[in-house]
C-alpha cells in the first residue's frame, strides 16, 4: 500500500466515522479525568548548591547522587517529621548542572511541601559533604595546619635570634652555624608555601554553598490534569484509528463479482446502481441498536471507495432492464422468483425494489418469451438465513452490494435457498452512484426509494 493510499484510507476513516472518533476521544478524556482523580496533584520546588573549587564533571555527577541519597534523604525526612523511605527518596532528585552547581528539586503533595522539602535536603545534604571532607568533625584536625604556621614563625624567630647570637663572621665555626641556619628558614618557607598551596584546594572543594531559597512552585507538577485529559482523548482517538486500519487490514468481506458469485454458487446476471443518497425511512433500523449504529455512523461500511458520478436515470434503468431481459432469456418460461436480499444491506433492498418496479412494467407480458419473471422480495438474515419454501416461486434472485458480506455468510444464504427447494438462477451486485441534480422541468424519475416502500417489508410482497 502506498503513502498516497494511506493518506486517503486515513482521511476516509475521518469523514466517515467522524462522529465514532468523536465520541471515543470524549471517552479516553473522561478516563485521562479519572486518572487525574486518582492520583492527586503534586508540585515540584529547586534549589541550587554551589560546589566552590575546581570540580571534574564525574566528581560532580558523584555529588549529585550524594545529595539523592538515602543518607541525605532519611536526613532530611527526620527534620521534617516525616518517615523515611522509598517513597520519599523517589520525590527527590538531583543532578548536576553548569558551573559546578548541583539542582535539587522535591516533589510534593502541596507547594509549601515541595518548598520545605527541598530546602532541607539542601541543608543536609551541605551538612553530610562537610562531614565526608572532614570540616566540623575534628577540631584538632582543622587546627592543624593553622597551628603548624604558628610553629614555623616560632622556628624561625628562634633562627633568628640564634644566628644574632653566633659570632658574626670572627670564626669560621660561626660562619658555618649562619649559614646552616638560614638553609633551615629556607627549607621551612618552602614547605609552608606548598602547603598553602596545597590546602586553599581541599578547603574549596569542601565549601558549598546554598544558594538561596527553593522557590514555592505556583503550577502542577506534570501531568497535570489538563495533561492526562488530553493525553487520554489522543490515546484513545489514535486507537479507534488504528483499530479501523487493522480491521481493514483482516476483512473477508468479499468485493470483486467473481468472489461473490464463486462463494453463491450461481452465475452474475449484472450490476446496477443506486443512488447514493440514504432513503429516509429504514424498515430494518427500527430497535435501539440501530439507532445507535446511525448515531456512531458505523452502519455503512467505511473502507468502500466513493460513489461514482452517476450517468443518470436513463442510464441506470437500462442497466435494470437488462438484468431483467437476462432473466426472461434464461428462464424457459414465465416464473415467480423470490428477490433474496440481506438485512441490513439498505444499497441492495433499494436495488431490489427498483428491480420488482421494472419488471412490472414488463412492455411485452404477452410475446413469445413470456415476458419478465415476477418478483416478490424477501430480507434473509445473514447470522441465521431463513428462505420461504418453495409455493408459487420457483427459484431466487439473490441481490447484495459489494464489500458487505464474507464467503461465509453468502455461503450461509445459499444453503437456506436450497433446503427451502430455490434454485439461485443468478446473481445481482448493487453499487451507489452520485446522482445528478435534476433541473428540467417535469415529472421526477423513478428512484429506488418508492419501490422500496411497497415492497421492503422482510417477507415481501407478491409483485
Amino acid at each position: 500500500m502506498s503513502e498516497d493510499i494511506r493518506l486517503v484510507t486515513i482521511g476516509r476513516i475521518f469523514r466517515r466515522r467522524w462522529r465514532l472518533l468523536v465520541i471515543v476521544a470524549a471517552l479516553g478524556a473522561l478516563v485521562g479525568y479519572g486518572a487525574s482523580v486518582l492520583f492527586p496533584p503534586s508540585y515540584t520546588s529547586s534549589t541550587s548548591v554551589l560546589l566552590a573549587g575546581q570540580w571534574e564533571e564525574r566528581e560532580l555527577l558523584t555529588q549529585a547522587q550524594i545529595a539523592a541519597s538515602s543518607a541525605v534523604v532519611d536526613r532530611a525526612a527526620a527534620t521534617l517529621g516525616r518517615p523515611a523511605g522509598d517513597e520519599l527518596r523517589d520525590r527527590v532528585n538531583a543532578k548536576a548542572a553548569d558551573g559546578n552547581i548541583i539542582t535539587i528539586s522535591g516533589t510534593a503533595d502541596t507547594p509549601e511541601g515541595a518548598q520545605r522539602l527541598s530546602d532541607q535536603v539542601a541543608q543536609q545534604f551541605v551538612t553530610f559533604a562537610a562531614r565526608i571532607a572532614g570540616e566540623g568533625t575534628d577540631p584538632d584536625a582543622a587546627a592543624g595546619p593553622e597551628a603548624l604556621r604558628q610553629k614555623v614563625v616560632q622556628t624561625n624567630r628562634r633562627i633568628t635570634e640564634l644566628a644574632n647570637a653566633a659570632d658574626p663572621g670572627r670564626t669560621v665555626e660561626g660562619v658555618q652555624a649562619r649559614t646552616e641556619l638560614e638553609k633551615l628558614r629556607t627549607a621551612l618557607q618552602e614547605a609552608m608555601k606548598k602547603l598553602d598551596e596545597a590546602d586553599p584546594a581541599t578547603t574549596n572543594k569542601a565549601s558549598m554553598v546554598v544558594m538561596g531559597p527553593a522557590a514555592r512552585p505556583t503550577g502542577e507538577a506534570p501531568p497535570t490534569r489538563m495533561q492526562l485529559i488530553v493525553a487520554g482523548a489522543l490515546l484513545f482517538f489514535l486507537l479507534a484509528v488504528i483499530g479501523h486500519l487493522a480491521a481493514a487490514r483482516v476483512n473477508r468481506r468479499l468485493r470483486t463479482e467473481p468472489e461473490i458469485a464463486a462463494a453463491l454458487g450461481s452465475a452474475l446476471l449484472g450490476t446496477v446502481d443506486v443512488p447514493g443518497e440514504r432513503p429516509v425511512h429504514r424498515p430494518e433500523g427500527r430497535g435501539p441498536r440501530a439507532w445507535i449504529r446511525r448515531l456512531l455512523g458505523v452502519d455503512t461500511p467505511w473502507d468502500m471507495p466513493n460513489p461514482q458520478p452517476s450517468g443518470g436515470e436513463a442510464g441506470r434503468q437500462i442497466r435494470y432492464r437488462r438484468v431483467c431481459a437476462r432473466l426472461r432469456n434464461q428462464l424457459p418460461a414465465t416464473r415467480r422468483l423470490l428477490v433474496v436480499v440481506p438485512d441490513g444491506d439498505e444499497i441492495a433492498r433499494r436495488a431490489a425494489g427498483q428491480l420488482v418496479t421494472e419488471a412490472e412494467s414488463d412492455p411485452s407480458p404477452g410475446s413469445s418469451s413470456g415476458g419478465y419473471p415476477m418478483l416478490r422480495v424477501v430480507g434473509v438474515s445473514v447470522d441465521r438465513p431463513m428462505v420461504p419454501d418453495r409455493g408459487t416461486e420457483s427459484g431466487a434472485l439473490v441481490v447484495l452490494s459489494a464489500g458487505s458480506w464474507t464467503a461465509g455468510e453468502l455461503a450461509g444464504i445459499a444453503e437456506a435457498c436450497a433446503e427451502a427447494g430455490h434454485e439461485v438462477v443468478g446473481i445481482v451486485v448493487a453499487g451507489t452512484v452520485r446522482a445528478r441534480p435534476t433541473r428540467a422541468v417535469g415529472h421526477p424519475p423513478v428512484e429506488a426509494a418508492p419501490a422500496l416502500a411497497a415492497h421492503g417489508h422482510a417477507t415481501g410482497g407478491s409483485a
